[in-house]
């Protein structure tokens, strides 16, 4: 490690430099260590191990073990959810340590690791605790006439899928995590979770407090690697019954191949080039407001940003002019500090595809309003940035940047903000702004997206369905959706001879 370790600075404290395999601290890997950075500084401050196949099947194989063995197995519901709401408990009494580790390690700011990865963290498990002991099956009214003489009864048996391959992004790693832990665990599943190259420390440390929690070894694990070849290898795995995959499209429809090649079962959640609809009824400077967070919110990095901004004609000028005067006043800075507004990117690489993007946007015509470049210095920063009057198929119009960059255009009907919405391979989520409900309820069921917000944007819970229509995803996560992804549905039939 780059960095001394200090117990009075508990993100220091709390770097961990292993894998956690059936309860095990594993500390062997395959070629060289992967460094760790603080994007802030861009500066390493850990180094991972890399899973290669022999480490991917020592996870897996545990992760059978723990789902086929009596402890877990024949746990009670009631077991599990109490599992699970102690681990809550320490991922609150961790807090303070576990917000200050997951913005050294990704950047947002402290007050959004302490609001989100902790404390909506911590919400997730006890919402996905509660689900243990209210899975049930259906008994079925069938109608068998053969043979005479033979009645039937017949019912479904919701079972765990089995063992899940759970890989994580970098822009919440404690929080997505959680997503796919908790309804995993809840249902009687085990986890092999692989969490990004760029983020791994808290997701290791979430698998220690797991087995402080009293979870049996092997029923959450974590394997860290690069996701050509942790990743792959793990999604290609003969004895993973499931993978759960948030990331990009591009990702995702490799593994979707994958594991249809496998018939394995898959949830995808996957890319957003999510649109922000502004009507002149609305509240014009809540809607400016409104419109900043959507895209500026963790640095832009989210996957549903409100990346394109559609506002009606009377109000265009002053909704874009006061969004570019709040991003040209925006400060820059590590999320460690408590002024900070506007965190670094994850990496210098993808600081470098954010400003390409911008690049091309002043190549293909768009004029930029505000934002650009960062100053030269240390950190993989981004200023937030304004673009209007792109040209019609413009790739900032039509391309996921995930970063702190908007594409604004006006519209003149509801016609016209229908089909602008639209005009996108994606269907994440989308926001309305408007005071006028009869407005509102004609454009909701004719915006082809995952989650449709009014007067607000990014705002999730554990028991609102999240995920995307086209390319944007399969399946859902949160609420009922997400306990149905990790279950099997079983038919049984029995035969009694009929009454005489």
């Amino acid at each position: 490690m780059s960095v001394a370790l200090d117990h009075d600075r508990p993100e220091l404290a709390a770097i961990r430099e292993h894998m956690i395999i059936g309860g095990k601290p594993w500390t062997e890997g395959d070629g060289d260590a992967i460094p760790v950075y603080d994007p802030a500084r861009g500066v390493v401050i850990a180094h991972q191990l890399e899973a290669g196949p022999r480490q991917v099947n020592e996870a897996v194989k545990a992760a059978r073990h723990a789902f086929e063995a009596p402890a877990w197995r024949d746990m009670l519901p009631v077991a599990r959810e109490r599992l699970l709401l102690r681990l809550a408990d320490l991922v609150e009494q961790h807090g303070d340590e576990l917000a200050r580790l997951e913005t050294l390690n990704n950047g947002k700011l402290l007050a959004l690791s302490q609001g989100l990865e902790v404390g909506a963290g911590a919400q997730w498990l006890r919402y996905m605790a509660g689900w243990a002991t209210k899975i049930s099956g259906e008994t079925l009214n069938v109608s068998i006439p053969f043979p005479p003489g033979v009645n039937y009864h017949a019912y479904t048996r919701p079972e765990p899928v089995g063992v899940v391959a759970a890989i994580v992004p970098w822009n919440f790693p404690l929080l997505m995590a959680i997503w796919k832990i908790a309804p995993a665990v809840a249902t009687g599943c085990t986890v092999v979770l692989k969490p990004a190259e760029e983020t791994p420390l808290t997701a290791i440390r979430l698998a220690e407090l797991a087995l402080e929690a009293g979870f049996p070894p092997g029923v959450v694990n974590v394997i860290t690697g690069r996701g050509e070849v942790t990743g792959a290898a793990l999604v290609a795995h003969p004895d993973v019954d499931k993978i759960a995959f948030t990331g990009s499209t591009e990702v995702g429809k490799l593994i979707g191949r994958q594991a249809v090649d496998d018939m394995k079962r898959v949830s995808l959640e996957l890319g957003g080039k999510s649109p922000v609809i502004i009507l002149d009824d609305c509240d014009i400077d809540l809607a400016i407001q409104g419109a900043a967070g959507a895209i500026f919110f963790n640095q832009g990095q989210v996957c549903t940003a409100g990346s394109r901004l559609f506002v009606q004609k009377g109000i265009y000028d002053r909704v874009v002019a006061g969004l570019a005067d709040i991003a040209s006043g925006m400060k820059l800075g590590s999320g460690l500090d408590p002024d900070t507004q506007i965190g670094p990117m994850i990496s210098a690489r993808h600081q470098k595809r954010v400003l390409d993007y911008i690049a091309i946007g002043k190549q293909e015509g768009a004029r930029m309003l505000a934002g650009g470049a960062a100053d030269e210095g240390e950190g993989y920063f981004v200023r937030p940035t304004v673009f209007a009057h792109a040209p019609a198929g413009a790739r900032i119009s039509r391309e996921e940047i995930f970063g702190p960059v908007v594409v604004a255009g006006a519209f003149d009907t509801e016609e016209d903000a229908i089909a602008c919405a639209n005009d996108t391979q994606f269907g994440l989520g989308a926001s309305i702004w408007s005071n006028d409900l009869t407005r509102v309820n004609r454009l909701v069921p004719r915006i082809r997206a995952g989650t449709v917000w009014v007067n607000t944007h990014n705002m999730l819970d554990p028991h609102m369905p999240f995920g995307g229509y086209k390319q944007s995803g399969i399946g859902r996560e949160h609420g009922h959706a997400a306990i149905d992804m990790y279950l099997e549905k079983k038919s049984v039939c029995m035969a009694y001879p009929a009454a005489h």
